[in-house]
């Protein structure tokens, strides 16, 4: 689509350096939602491959097979890490399918299979096929600088008896100057975007950060996601605070 040419031009040309661009021998970092594999969406073309669900099995549509990756649960620091068994596609909305084997692994909450993604580097001491390993990690983990657009999980938790309420906001990218973001939200607001959705929130003394939301309903989340992805943006992350 033609927009979406005029505005990626506007993107670089105002964006962060590392926004949206990354070195392709940078190991693929991101956070978001994974898709939990079943038959049915096999069946209605959602996926392109099968996966074993009683095997540990992942897929990912750019990660090459045999790939090493490492998937965290953000809520209770359990990963594993695994190799890529089919390069396959799926909606751009998740960031990887895995099997519920991998779920159960990791305790996931399969109604917000929320999950940390890094690809490792192959060494000798990564042999099995499906090798997986688990950690009980007390820190969490420096997150790699925005290289993309991106969005960000920003979740409230609450030290009570009542259920986490968990909201989710997403970055549309991150800016030298306020100024530059204001004006891609003029842009975004002027007809594609309903006026109020954008805002921008000041991270450092030279990075502003243009976001939209937050928003309590996945599906809410999902229909914004789209918006913005049909209008150039693509690769979107989720991130877990």
């Amino acid at each position: 689509m033609r927009f979406n040419i005029v505005f990626f031009i506007l993107i670089l040309a105002s964006c962060s350096n590392g926004t949206l661009q990354k070195s392709t021998t940078d190991p693929y970092t991101s956070t978001g939602f994974a898709l939990i594999y079943n038959e049915e969406d096999y069946n209605q073309k959602i996926i392109s491959a099968k996966l074993k669900n009683s095997e540990l099995e992942i897929a990912h549509k750019t990660i090459k097979k045999n790939s090493i990756i490492k998937i965290t649960n953000p809520e209770n620091k359990k990963s594993v890490e695994l190799k890529v068994s089919k390069k396959i596609k799926y909606p751009s909305f998740f960031k990887i399918v895995i099997t519920e084997k991998v779920a159960e692994e990791l305790a996931l909450n399969k109604n917000i299979p929320f999950v940390d993604i890094q690809e490792k580097i192959k060494n000798k001491s990564f042999i099995a096929k499906k090798a997986v390993t688990f950690s009980e990690e007390t820190k969490v983990s420096d997150k790699a600088p925005v290289t993309k657009v991106k969005i960000d999980n920003i979740s409230e938790t609450k030290e009570s008896k009542t259920k986490k309420i968990k909201k989710f906001s997403i970055i549309v990218g991150n800016f030298y100057s306020k100024e530059s973001a204001e004006n891609l939200i003029d842009t975004l607001e002027h007809k594609y975007v309903k006026k109020g959705t954008l805002k921008v929130e000041k991270v450092s003394k030279n990075k502003f950060r243009l976001s939209a939301g937050p928003y309590s309903s996945i599906n809410t989340l999902k229909k914004r996601y789209f918006e913005l992805n049909k209008y150039g943006f693509d690769d979107l992350d989720i991130e877990q605070k």
